[in-house]
């Protein structure tokens, strides 16, 4: 166990490691955030911040020797360079980036446990764009197989034509497949260093172009049914990347069952939610989890939840959301407001 008092390293300096930094505060952790960029959001809230490239090998160690356990906010952290930890212990295992960090891969990793994604085939020139249309058939998206999120990376092809003469970018691609499906939801479970999991209640989650808008709770019944399924996939990904943390699998609810859509080895902001949401969050229990604590409960602690995210607008009349009593707001202190980004997010609760 990593007593209270000690410092917690999080690698990546956006909301989520800001939200994780709180939760830590809570239970007395000091945070350490290692980031690229000079402007942190999560380091605003942290003890100590450490501004280097990733591939900065004395910068990493010397973070690692303030830390008595490292974390990572996003699943985009280069691997290789997190050798230079050396002892500090890093949670969740790298395993869970290297599987994550690869669409293809990740996907094959998914379909050996038993998991059902969308169908799909790599792409790495114009013919096998056109072999795999044909193949699986159109209407599909062509995606980079790294760095994407939020739907960027992304290309949507409606009939074969929509390929031809499309400049691919020279890295590696997938096609996959359209899923005909009814509703979305994501598995958030927390796993422990001894082996005990616990899930957090699945939203009914809506996007809007590639980005999550809301999250409800209690999802809808038709959703629900599909959930036991989604869990046990996700506990057979966990289990076998002998995982510790929160782990978020992302679904397609179809008629046929659930479809595997992606995972992010880290918390989501599809649990946001659960800060007011639920018994004890998906920040804490990441904490708790890394640092050897019993994870706390994840049953909802209000009759329906909504988390709304503020998406690329900066004129949001902050005193009427705040007029209403149940709704809390969430502003992760970004100074500028553009298109598609996560400026925060407000939660209201239904208690009665």
């Amino acid at each position: 166990m990593i007593p209270p008092g000690e410092t917690i390293g999080i690698l990546g300096g956006g909301q989520l490691g800001r939200m994780i930094a709180v939760a830590a505060a809570q239970l007395g952790y000091r945070c350490h955030v290692y980031a690229p960029e000079a402007d942190s959001i999560a380091a605003d809230v942290c003890a100590r911040f450490t501004c280097a490239e990733w591939d900065d090998a004395a910068a990493m160690a010397a973070f690692a020797a303030d830390c008595a356990v490292v974390t990572y906010e996003f699943e985009n952290v280069p691997v290789a360079p997190l050798a230079a930890l050396g002892d500090t212990p890093l949670l969740p295992h790298p395993r869970a980036l290297e599987t994550a960090q690869d669409r293809l891969n990740e996907k094959r990793f998914v379909t050996a446990l038993g998991g059902n994604p969308a169908p799909y085939a790599p792409v790495d020139n114009a013919a096998d764009l056109a072999a795999a249309i044909a193949a699986i058939g159109a209407p599909g998206i062509l995606k980079t197989r790294r760095d994407g999120y939020d739907g960027k990376g992304q290309w949507r092809i409606m009939a074969p034509a929509d390929a031809e003469g499309l400049a691919l970018p020279a890295v590696p691609l997938v096609y996959e497949g359209f899923v005909t499906f009814f509703a979305e939801f994501s598995v958030i479970l927390c796993r422990g260093a001894d082996g005990d999991i616990r899930y957090f209640d699945s939203a009914h989650n809506v996007h809007e172009s590639g980005i999550l808008a809301l999250s409800t709770l209690p999802a809808p019944a038709a959703l629900l049914e599909q959930v036991p399924a989604a869990r046990e996939l996700a506990a057979r990904v966990a289990q076998e990347l002998d995982y510790v943390g929160v782990l978020t699998l992302e679904f397609f609810a179809t008629q046929d069952g659930p479809v595997f859509n992606e995972m992010a080895p880290r918390v989501h902001n599809s649990g946001h939610w659960s800060i007011e949401g639920a018994v004890t969050s998906q920040f804490e229990n990441h904490v708790r989890a890394i640092c050897g604590l019993p994870l706390g409960g994840t049953a909802l602690a209000a009759k329906g939840v909504e988390m709304r995210n503020l998406i690329g607008d900066d004129a949001h009349d902050w005193p009427a959301i705040l007029a209403d009593p149940a709704n809390h707001l969430h502003l992760y202190g970004k100074a500028a407001a553009r298109p598609g980004r996560k400026m925060g997010h407000v939660t209201r609760l239904t208690l009665g």
